[in-house]
């Protein structure tokens, strides 16, 4: 007879399904409706079809029935499969880059002005699966078809530029400064020391007033990313329109889908497709690519049965709003024993913000950035109450603390034996592109920080 204990979720939802008729209106009329709660989490797709793998065209949470919050990145991990186990519910949250710390004997000691804990996940009062035509809720103790209401009757928020002629961006890294540091960094690479470092530097801004939703509906309608969030935490906010898939678990699979090479849009289709060309060709963003490859299939071999992790694309062109990148995607079955939480730990950060080899690239980066990174290359996602999982990579994003009125923005890329500094800055300008746009800042042929 089979003993093997069934485990019970900590709470019974009331779930329902309701249609509508125009998928962008009702997401922006329960983005608005979302803004009242003090803890919220918006996960949009924005029907990019490029990707495989996305179960859900966008997921809404609200709420708060129970919640972890660690200051501290020791422990965390241990924490968060803890908190996993006793609920087994929706849970949504994010993983700073930080809990590194918390895998490796490693350190952050660099400036932060986000004041963001190390990680968050929480229990919401009610899900909302957004699809095309229909959204289906899951509520604790409301009525579904009482929320669903409340939102039709709520106002659709939108997006809008605010005068941020006074902004004062700031960059911390004065350009002079990371240009040397580039070649720094490419000095251990000439020793041996790594192959391939993500050197990130920050924008910032102090005394910014910011209208948090706003700013973030006017990124995601600049970017439309297929991993785009957006984190309320009382006062503090991520905006966030990134491209990347840091690790999905559906059922014993699990896949990651690191990127590294960037080339621009092209004025026209036929620019485009030449561009398109050219970056599939480029040799220096494909040695770079199949690096972060080779880490992302060893961080996914420590969670898989052998023999079954295996690269399903290599070089893969996705074509965004304002970039082309490469992208490939490694999968492998879990073990069947293994614990989601901790095939998460095996596996973070995420092998394309860090770099080659992995321990040691983190160590660098510590010496040679100016801020600690926080939530910015870390993870925002969800868990089922099946216990499958889906978290993006944190770029392209925002990070805001209202209480403190402090705006933060990180770029990167990888720094590889060849690399023109020069170059790798004007990649950095490139990626924040569609921020600059949010922020009213950036015009055609005006570059910043120059």
């Amino acid at each position: 007879m089979d003993k093997r204990v069934i485990p019970v979720p900590s709470l019974i939802r009331t779930t329902r399904t309701f249609p509508f008729a125009d998928a962008g209106d009702f997401k922006r009329r329960a983005f608005a409706w979302a803004n009242a709660f003090d803890v919220a989490c918006f996960l949009d797709n924005n029907q990019y079809t490029g990707y495989v793998g996305h179960d859900y065209e966008c997921l809404l949470a609200v709420g708060t029935v129970s919640q972890l919050l660690r200051a501290d990145e020791k422990g965390a991990f241990e924490a968060l499969t803890a908190y996993c186990d006793e609920k087994r519910d929706w849970l949504f949250g994010f993983l700073t880059y930080d809990l590194k710390n918390d895998v490796e004997n490693l350190t952050s000691s660099n400036f932060d002005g986000t004041g963001f804990p190390a990680l968050h996940f929480f229990q919401p009062q009610a899900v909302f699966e957004i699809n095309t035509t229909s959204v289906t809720i899951h509520c604790s103790n409301e009525s579904p078809e009482q929320l669903y209401e409340s939102i039709l009757r709520t106002a659709p928020a939108l997006s809008f530029h605010k005068d941020t002629g006074a902004l004062g961006l700031h960059a911390r890294i004065p350009r002079p400064a990371y240009l040397d540091t580039v070649r720094a960094i490419q000095q251990h690479i000439r020793l041996g020391d790594i192959y391939e470092m993500n050197f990130c530097q920050e924008f910032f801004s102090e005394d910014c007033i910011l209208d948090a939703p706003s700013v973030f509906l006017l990124l995601n309608n600049i970017a439309k990313a297929p991993f785009s969030a957006f984190y309320k935490l009382k006062d503090r906010y991520l905006l966030c329109a990134s491209p990347e898939r840091f690790l999905k678990k559906k059922g014993r699979k699990l896949l990651s889908q690191p990127i590294k090479g960037t080339i621009r849009r092209g004025a026209d289709a036929k620019e485009d497709d030449s561009l398109r060309e050219q970056l599939q060709g480029s040799l220096k963003d494909r040695t770079e690519n199949v690096m972060i490859v080779d880490l992302v299939r060893n961080d996914l071999s420590q969670s898989c049965r052998a023999g079954t992790v295996h690269v399903e694309e290599l070089f893969g062109v996705y074509r965004f709003e304002q970039v082309m990148q490469l992208i490939s995607t490694v999968s492998g079955e879990m073990y069947d024993d293994l614990h989601a939480v901790e095939a998460i730990r095996r596996a973070f950060p995420m092998g394309s913000m860090t770099g080659a080899p992995k321990v040691k690239s983190m160590e660098l980066i510590e010496k040679y950035e100016r801020t600690r990174r926080g939530v910015y290359s870390g993870a925002v996602g969800y868990f089922t109450p099946g216990g499958d999982f889906d978290f993006n990579v944190v770029i392209r994003s925002m990070i805001y603390n209202a209480a403190d009125q402090y705006l933060s923005f990180q770029v990167g890329g990888a720094i590889v034996f060849d690399s023109v500094p020069e170059d790798e800055y004007a990649e950095c300008i490139l990626k924040a592109k569609g921020i600059f746009g949010a922020l009213g800042l950036y015009s055609e042929g005006k570059e910043f920080f120059y």
